[in-house]
């Protein structure tokens, strides 16, 4: 009993390594304890604003769409600040597409989903150790067929590699977000 008091004197509520933290925004789910990193409760599809959209080529044709989106009032606060507010959700969801030809010219469209990738901004480091977390962000893919456990088991292989050309910008790719940009 006297260690539990000590404890609480001296360890701020949630500080204790090893327990979640809780982030100043609400994250649906997504982060669980020990910082496990899952897709977030409900649907996010309706109600969860669009950063923007990717069209996928290969050797010129359309293999597939991203489409990424994050939680509400995470736009407001990045064209207000320049930066991601702590506890911000990317889900960058992954598209099979095809195209064809309209009265409009030739259009691309999605069809099934393959998958997402989920990115949780972390400017607290809370899960030091934890291989999902790091550079500022908790990093995880999800297989279409299983949307509570990632495959991914280190981030530093499996998800940094891709992101090295957006180092400079938090490790995301701001251009392809047009709601980012003031000008």
């Amino acid at each position: 009993m006297r260690l539990v008091k000590c404890l609480a004197l001296i360890c701020p509520i949630g500080a204790v390594p090893g327990l979640a933290q809780e982030f100043p925004v609400p994250t649906y789910g997504v982060v669980g304890p020990e910082g496990s990193i899952h897709m977030p409760d409900g649907e996010f599809r309706a109600t969860w604003p669009v950063l923007g959209t990717w069209t996928i080529l290969d050797e010129g044709e359309v293999t597939g769409q991203h489409v990424v989106y994050t939680q509400p009032g995470v736009i407001e606060h990045y064209l207000e600040t320049g930066t991601f507010p702590d506890g911000a959700v990317l889900i960058k969801e992954l598209l099979e597409a095809e195209a064809d030809e309209y009265s409009t010219g030739t259009a691309a469209y999605a069809t099934d989903v393959t998958g997402w990738f989920v990115m949780v901004k972390d400017k607290q480091a809370r899960f030091d150790g934890n291989d999902l977390w790091g550079l500022g962000w908790g990093w995880a893919y999800f297989d279409v067929g299983d949307r509570q456990t990632t495959t991914t088991s280190d981030y530093r292989f499996e998800c940094k590699t891709c992101h090295v050309p957006a180092k400079q910008t938090d490790w995301i790719f701001l251009e392809g977000y047009p709601v980012l940009h003031t000008d």
